[in-house]
């Protein structure tokens, strides 16, 4: 059975997510720490567990959620998996991220693609890759229809979705992302969101002002 430990990382209280099974290891997603102080508590936690970290996966390519991919990459040892078309993010990541008043180091650029469907084993569990493009052009989601979970980066939040007005966003994409794959996984699953609380799909179809069916 997969666990999950959200930490709220940076002044933008992004979503990092740690999974882990029963043998221990475990992948970290979306790594937003900044600070040291940010950066300890990660590292604490993934020692007090005896964790063994063993990929490092994003969502998307926004610098709230790779501000700490250089940090964890070279903690662990570990490579980034990231869609495509969001790999010129982390090109432009220090730069970006001036723009809004950060330091980021530069995140490291020898990538793995994450394509559609793809399997993503730690342990004796995994997560399935879904293409979720809208916030950002290689935005994806992550899965695991065993314990009926998934990882939504910036696609859909608790009440909300994600915002299409940014370089790469299309409103009609994400639309077309949420209604058409996301929520098609099923009520019960529960959507652990880039920003915010967690919620589940029925939720989200029951209230979420944005997921209605023309």
């Amino acid at each position: 059975m997969i666990q999950i430990k959200t930490f709220y990382f940076n002044d933008l209280r992004e979503c990092t997510y740690v999974l882990w099974d029963e043998t221990g290891e475990c992948v970290i997603i979306d790594p937003g720490c900044h600070s040291d102080s940010e950066k300890d508590r990660l590292m604490k936690f993934i020692d007090n567990e005896n964790l063994k970290p063993v990929k490092l996966l994003n969502t998307h390519g926004h610098f709230d959620h790779i501000m700490g991919n250089a940090f964890v990459s070279a903690q662990w040892g570990l490579k980034t998996y990231i869609h495509i078309e969001d790999k010129p993010h982390l090109e432009r990541a220090v730069k970006y991220s001036e723009m809004f008043g950060y330091t980021v180091e530069q995140p490291p650029l020898d990538t793995i693609d994450l394509n559609e469907g793809d399997l993503i084993s730690f342990g004796n569990s995994h997560l399935t890759v879904m293409e979720t493009p809208g916030h950002t052009r290689g935005g994806v989601s992550f899965y695991n229809d065993q314990d009926k979970i998934v990882i939504t980066g910036d696609a859909l939040f608790a009440g909300s979705i994600g915002r299409t007005d940014l370089p790469g966003g299309d409103y009609d994409q994400l639309m077309s992302s949420l209604l058409e794959k996301l929520v098609k996984l099923g009520d019960d699953y529960k959507v652990y969101p880039g920003h915010g609380p967690m919620t589940t799909i029925g939720q989200e179809l029951a209230s979420n002002p944005f997921l209605r069916y023309e």
